[in-house]
């Protein structure tokens, strides 16, 4: 007999796998139905019961699910225990118990029998369960591991009969569907007699009477259960009749979010404010997800307005925060709660709560609180009911009334008079219920209603802005239905959760004013208090014998300062007394002495310690502390600069590292102040317009390539955003209006969401240190690439709170100073003392001279190595100069600043003082410091009014500039000067301050640059190889860091397993040798294994003694082949790679494998020698494998798999031989069109690379096309070749040419949304220049034109005769003057004569001008 039946419950149980005595975990029955079927399929029985509550509700969203509500099942439901009488009694008839995932309802009947007192008769050996027996017929993908899914009923009952059933999620139509399924499944043999566990014959007898598919079981239902669909609850509705016409301007907005609800909400805090301050609201809550990321940024805003702020939090809460591992049968169950800050204390609350679900309950990047916490830190705060996902109204809708009033009571009891019922109306069933239910409890138990709507966005028309953040967020596609279950998406059900103003809420709770009233009750009673604090200075023990930080500090100092100076002269004394005093009033000194204890420790752990960077310079007391390495007094650097009374913020001083040692550094800090004290600071990713645009095609399903062609067109500007871009890029602009409606839709959306935050990050040097624990004082979060705390609050709004504030940057730099010296220590014996080196090294200013500071830290750039070989500079001071020169602004100074070094111009003054502060400057004022002074000096300003005149004019504040104007010219007039020479003074100043850079900032950049300068100059080999090991992750960087080497001279060679270290290093030669630990597929830890058995027993002396003597089980097969491809074989004798990778038909196998069978049976019969009878060791003799002849690899084969396994081509590029042809004969490259194609239509396009692919194929209609693969410097492109072009162009179609390609960008001929490169022309690169290069014209500076220059050029000349014509064209940049010669009588071949001049670093030449 079958007993097929199904229930339908009160919800789902909070864990599937609790035992059944766990009653609170398990549903109440809410329906039952069964039928009882004989072996046959005959329908015996058919029974149905609504269950009568007794103790509970039914949950609003269960009703929605099987339409009983508590109503119609207390007035046409069986009392329980009569249900289990009769359901027993059935049990008992059955020999098998079946269902749809009867699992579950054999669990919710079992735990209903002993909640009743009773045994549990179900028997779970008797269970058949159709959802498991027909995954297999169903076969329905996206299954766990990739297997099948189980089917629901109504797939399975789809599969089966291939229709749909009525009225699923109804017992009893669930019952007939599931017995016709079992009937069908054992008919079609998909269950046989070995799962039914009975007798063969009588399945075959069931399968002889039902020839045919199983037809639907009429079930005789009885007229109490007939009746049950059509009732309709008739609760009395609780609300009040309407008055439309009222209007409570006492409204305020309690539940709102920001965009710092990450990828939830689109509005900023100012925003929100605005919209506030429009509907004359006088104050507004923030209640944004689980954080307070924007607290203190919207308090501040909202201040500023003159709102009040009310800054709450909407948290996850849950039972127990600590708990972080769970299951399927037990996830993880959260709703949300709404708490707000009455008071300093509430908002300090908030943050420990914030705090404590990040460091200790955050999960799926939830940080949740539980009920324990909120005890512990409810001081202060007011608790809302919140939203139908809150506490509260989960369990009205999931569990039923009585736990909810259990809950509502809870709040009640520990919150008071500052618990209040929040009413949400957004036009949802849901809130219906919600609101019906919460309002009885309200009355009941005495709290007050308050009205809000759930604000995610300020307008209305933004819903759709909003539900693509929520894509974005959840990487789903817009298109997608909006729903719970497979083939839908989460999004908000509506368009009514924006910034509603006072008239549409009043519209909206016109019922309930009372509920917008007492938002007024709620606002009275939030505090006003302030965020922002003074500086807190983390504790620092002061020895014993001093009286206070002041005191030591002063100590420390003047020891310092014998350290640094020989004497302490009286004005060295005076300025340190200055600056300690200065220290002193403001309160600053712990600053230093913490500052100066962690530096003095990270020398004392052999961590590289940078100079000194930013106005920190200016300052003696920080040179004497060895904060710095750079004396103010030797270059003009301004303590005022740094610090005077005037400064509102902590000065800053940024500490470098190297990189290696920056972690180290961090974690002793950690140790000494207290990891609850010590964080990094938060960074908030906005949504820059090459991002939105990206976001938002992928989520409009706008294609790929449109995407990137639309994010291309975005400017590679710091700071671009839409507008400007709009501006700049006309056809962007036009993009906009597009007839492709897509294509508008998405810049409409993305320059809605510009700004808007993505994601988190650290800040790259920002660290936080505390007096007391973090929390204390601000909310802190979690990350997972540390094991610091981060804080909530960004960089800006932490100081403004309090926080210590400093900077611990790792410089890749000083890491690169740091290797250079450790290789010229290893390989030379030296050690260098690199910051007592001199400041006047010939060699190094050569460097300079010559342009070669490609990897000198700021003089990288190609148009400060132009400016360098002009300026030819001879001391240090053009070096701090340079660098304050080259950036927008200053930058047109520089031709007269090179120009009055080398005496070309004169140098003037207006005023002949000037000239002390100018002259290392040639009479331009470059730095900010030289304002300073100089307005000290004409109209005797003090430190404080120089820096904020340095300030008002840099910063065009110019309410400050017009207090200051009128006391420069009183001072200077006082001081005998003349007011015209004033006044042009003032007026240059005006122009050029806004530019104007800090001295101290370019000293110290100066300093470290010229420590690298130094050490390339007199170790190239060793700061190349260091550089190259500290750029290895960066693909673009090392390829034009190998051509420098290159062109110093240097070999860059491949990896080599007797010579090569981890990273790269330098031979014997002086030539850089790859690192092994820099090949893919090998591992720090297998090149470390690697260099170790070398270093232990000597050089490998063959593959197979490479082979025999490494740890096999590290070194595989996969580290043996790219060590092989790599070329680190290639220095044993009479051996190729393609040897390694030759396979012999007859052993199908690789000789790599074979040499490593041998190795792996060498080691072991090593590992297994037996004593002999004389006590010797037998030696292990296995004869090495005989190397097979084969081809060796082609250059262009070589170099390829070089790449692959490096990424880069290391022995050379293949195209480095024709740099000449592309340079000059192409005029792009690949990577310029290749995903902007429409912007390049109809251009005639000229480009230079190899064919790495080639293929001739033949179309359907049996006619041959082709198509190839070429690859420049930058990029790849596919080409392919139809009809007479390929007939034309088919034998260049060959793997590993060379070829120059004209073409044209044109639309494809199938499909005009697309664009191709039409080929018009091909020729092999090495014919090139012979073919098309007319003239050569040689530029020569007027300042390189010398006799020996002259000579060089016309014995090359003469000795490369041919019919390519020269001339000369000689140039004064200076006084913008050229002059044209020519010589008839000189022609040369153009291939070698251009080799020739391109080496010339003195001139420039061009080709057919």
């Amino acid at each position: 007999m079958y007993l097929i039946f199904d229930t339908e419950t009160t919800g789902l149980p909070r864990d599937h796998s609790a035992p059944l005595t766990e009653f609170s975990n398990w549903p109440r029955m809410v329906q039952i139905a069964w039928q009882l079927h004989d072996n046959q399929g005959d329908l015996i029985e058919a029974e149905s019961y609504i269950i009568q509550p007794d103790g509970f509700t039914i949950p609003y969203n269960a009703e929605k699910i099987h339409k009983i509500s508590t109503q119609i099942a207390q007035e046409h439901g069986v009392p329980l225990a009569e249900v289990l009488h009769k359901f027993r009694e059935v049990v008992k008839q059955s020999t098998h118990l079946v269902g749809h995932n009867i699992e579950f309802d054999l669990k919710v009947v079992g735990s209903e029998f002993l909640r009743a007192g009773q045994d549990n008769p179900l028997d779970t050996n008797k269970m058949l369960d159709t959802m498991i027996v027909s995954v297999g017929h169903c076969a329905l993908p996206g299954g766990r591991g990739g297997g099948y899914k189980y089917p629901t009923l109504e797939e399975l009952y789809e599969k089966l009969f291939g229709s749909a059933f009525m009225t699923a999620h109804n017992a009893i139509a669930d019952v007939a569907a599931t017995a016709r399924c079992l009937f069908e499944l054992i008919r079609i043999n998909v269950i046989d007699h070995k799962v039914l566990k009975i007798d063969e014959e009588i399945v075959t007898t069931f399968r002889n009477n039902h020839p045919n598919v199983i037809p639907p079981y009429e079930t005789a239902e009885s007229d109490r259960i007939k009746s049950y669909y059509s009732i309709i609850s008739s609760k009395d509705d609780p609300l009040k009749k309407s008055n439309d016409d009222v209007l409570i301007e006492e409204f305020t907005h309690l539940h709102v979010h920001s965009h710092f609800s990450i990828l939830e909400a689109t509005a900023t805090p100012a925003d929100l404010l605005d919209k506030a301050a429009e509907f004359e609201m006088e104050a507004l809550a923030l209640t944004d997800h689980g954080s307070l990321f924007g607290a203190f940024e919207f308090h501040s805003e909202a201040r500023q307005r003159n709102i009040k702020p009310i800054i709450g939090c909407e948290f996850y809460l849950v039972q127990d925060h600590t708990k972080l591992k769970f299951t399927k049968d037990n996830p993880d169950r959260r709703s949300f709660q709404v708490l707000l800050a009455k008071n300093l204390t509430g908002y300090r609350n908030l943050v420990k709560l914030s705090s404590a679900g990040w460091i200790g309950g955050l999960y799926d990047n939830k940080p949740r609180i539980d009920k324990e916490l909120i005890l512990k830190y409810k001081e202060g705060l007011i608790a809302l009911t919140g939203s139908i996902y809150s506490d509260v109204n989960d369990l009205i809708l999931n569990f039923g009334e009585t736990q909810a009033e259990e809950t509502f009571i809870w709040w009640k009891e520990h919150f008071g008079d500052d618990f209040y019922v929040q009413l949400n109306r957004h036009g949802l069933p849901e809130e219906e219920r919600t609101n019906s239910v919460l309002i009885h409890l309200a009355k009941k138990h005495n709290v007050k209603l308050v009205a809000a709507n759930n604000v995610y966005y300020i307008e209305k028309e933004d819903a759709d802005i909003h539900d693509c953040l929520l894509c974005i967020k959840n990487g789903e596609f817009q298109s997608t239905p909006i729903g719970w279950g497979r083939g839908t998406r989460f999004g908000f059900p509506n368009d009514e959760f924006y910034f509603k103003s006072k008239k549409e809420m009043s519209e909206l709770f016109s019922d309930l004013p009372e509920a917008l009233r007492n938002t007024k009750e709620i606002v009275d009673k939030v505090e006003v208090y302030d965020l922002e604090s003074k500086p807190i200075m983390p504790h620092f023990d002061i020895p014993n014998e001093f009286a206070d930080a002041d005191d030591y500090l002063r100590h420390i100092t003047y020891r310092g300062a014998a350290e640094r100076y020989e004497v302490i002269t009286d004005d060295i004394r005076q300025r340190i007394d200055y600056e300690l005093e200065t220290i002193k009033k403001m309160g600053y000194p712990g600053y230093f002495l913490i500052i100066e204890d962690f530096l003095r420790k990270a020398r004392n752990m052999g961590i590289w310690v940078g100079p000194g960077r930013g106005s920190a310079a200016g300052s003696v007391v920080a040179y004497c502390l060895k904060i710095t390495n750079i004396d103010p007094l030797k270059y003009g650097l301004m303590f005022e600069r740094f610090l005077n009374h005037d400064r509102i913020s902590l000065p800053d001083i940024d500490t470098d590292f190297d990189e290696d040692g920056r972690e180290l550094i961090l974690k002793w800090v950690a140790d000494k102040y207290g990891h609850n004290r010590v964080a990094h600071i938060i960074v908030f990713g906005k949504m820059a317009p090459k991002m939105a645009i990206r976001d938002v095609a992928r989520v409009k399903q706008l294609p790929l390539s449109e995407a990137n062609r639309l994010a291309k067109l975005i400017p590679a500007k710091p700071g671009i955003t839409f507008p400007k871009a709009y501006q700049q890029v006309p056809a962007l602009n036009k993009e906009k209006n597009s007839t492709n409606t897509l294509i508008a839709q998405t810049l409409a959306v993305a320059e809605k969401l510009e700004g808007t935050i993505r994601n988190t990050g650290t800040h790259a040097c920002g660290i936080i240190i505390s007096k007391d624990d973090l929390i204390d004082h601000i909310p802190v979060s979690i990350a997972k690439d540390t094991e610091l705390l981060v804080t909530q609050f960004d960089g800006v709004n932490i100081e403004k709170s309090g926080m210590l504030k400093m900077d611990f940057l790792g410089l890749k730099s000083l890491s690169i100073v740091k290797d250079t010296i450790e290789l010229v220590k290893k390989y030379h014996g030296v050690d260098i003392d690199i910051y007592s080196i001199p400041h006047d090294d010939e060699k190094t200013y050569e460097l300079y001279s010559r342009g070669d500071t490609t990897a000198i830290f700021q003089f990288e750039s190609e148009g400060m190595k132009r400016s360098l070989r002009k300026l030819k500079p001879s001391r240090f001071e053009d070096l701090i100069a340079m660098n304050g020169l080259f950036r927008p602004g200053p930058m047109d100074y520089i031709p007269n600043f090179i120009s009055r070094k080398h005496g070309m111009e004169k140098i003037e003054y207006d005023i002949p003082e000037m000239e002390e502060v100018l002259k290392e400057t040639y009479g331009i004022t470059v730095f900010q410091e030289q304002v300073m002074q100089l307005s000290q000096r004409l109209a005797g300003f003090t430190g404080t009014q120089a820096d904020t005149l340095r300030k008002a004019m840099g910063k065009k504040i110019s309410d400050l500039t017009a207090e200051l104007k009128p006391l420069f010219f009183e001072g200077g007039i006082k001081n005998g000067y003349d007011e015209q020479a004033l006044q042009k003074i003032w007026d240059d100043w005006s122009k050029f301050t806004a530019y104007a850079f800090n001295k101290a900032h370019s000293t110290c950049y100066a300093y470290l640059s010229y420590r690298m300068a130094y050490l390339k100059a007199h170790y190239p080999a060793e700061f190349m190889a260091a550089v190259l090991s500290r750029n290895l992750n960066d693909i673009t960087k090392i390829t034009l860091l190998i051509d420098e080497v290159k062109q110093m001279g240097i070999n860059v060679l491949k990896p080599d397993v007797n010579e090569s270290d981890l990273t790269f290093v330098v031979n014997k030669n002086k030539d850089i040798r790859f690192g092994l630990g820099a090949i893919k597929g090998m591992g720090t830890a297998v090149a470390e294994a690697i260099i170790q058995e070398r270093n232990d027993n000597g050089p490998y002396k063959s593959i197979f003694d490479f082979a025999r003597r490494v740890n096999l089980k590290m070194v595989n097969k996969r580290g043996f082949e790219a060590l092989a491809m790599a070329g680190a074989f290639d220095s044993f004798q009479d051996m190729h790679r393609a040897q390694l990778f030759f396979k012999e038909e007859a052993e199908n196998q690789l000789f790599l494998e074979k040499i490593m069978r041998y190795a792996q049976k060498f080691q072991e019969q090593q590992n297994s020698s037996q004593i002999s009878l004389f006590g010797d060791i037998t030696e292990t003799t296995i004869e090495d494998p005989k190397l097979p002849q084969c081809k060796p690899w082609s250059k262009f084969e070589q170099l390829q798999y070089e790449k692959a396994v490096t990424g880069f081509y290391i022995t050379g590029h293949p195209l480095d031989e024709y740099k000449l042809e592309i340079t000059h004969f192409s005029n792009c490259n690949i990577s310029d069109f290749k995903d902007n194609m429409p912007d390049f239509s109809g251009r005639t396009l000229k480009i230079g690379g190899m064919v790495t692919e080639a293929s001739h194929l033949t179309s359907k209609d049996n006619k041959p096309f082709g198509g190839f693969i070429i690859e420049d410097f930058s990029s790849s492109l596919e080409i392919k070749l139809f009809r007479e072009d390929y007939l034309k162009f088919k034998h260049f179609l060959t793997e590993g040419i060379f070829l120059h390609v004209t073409g044209q960008i044109q639309k494809r001929y199938s499909n005009d949304a697309f664009y191709d490169f039409k080929v018009i022309n091909m020729q092999l690169l090495s014919e090139i220049i012979e073919k098309q290069t007319k003239n050569i014209g040689l530029i020569i500076p007027i300042e390189t034109l010398t006799a020996e220059l002259i000579n060089k050029i016309f014995s090359n000349a003469t000795a490369m005769r041919g019919k390519c014509k020269i001339y000369f064209q000689i140039v004064d940049g200076m006084e913008r003057l050229k002059l044209n010669l020519s010589n008839a009588n000189v022609s040369v071949n153009p291939l070698p004569f251009l080799k020739f001049v391109s080496k010339l670093k003195e001139i420039d030449y061009v080709i057919n001008k």
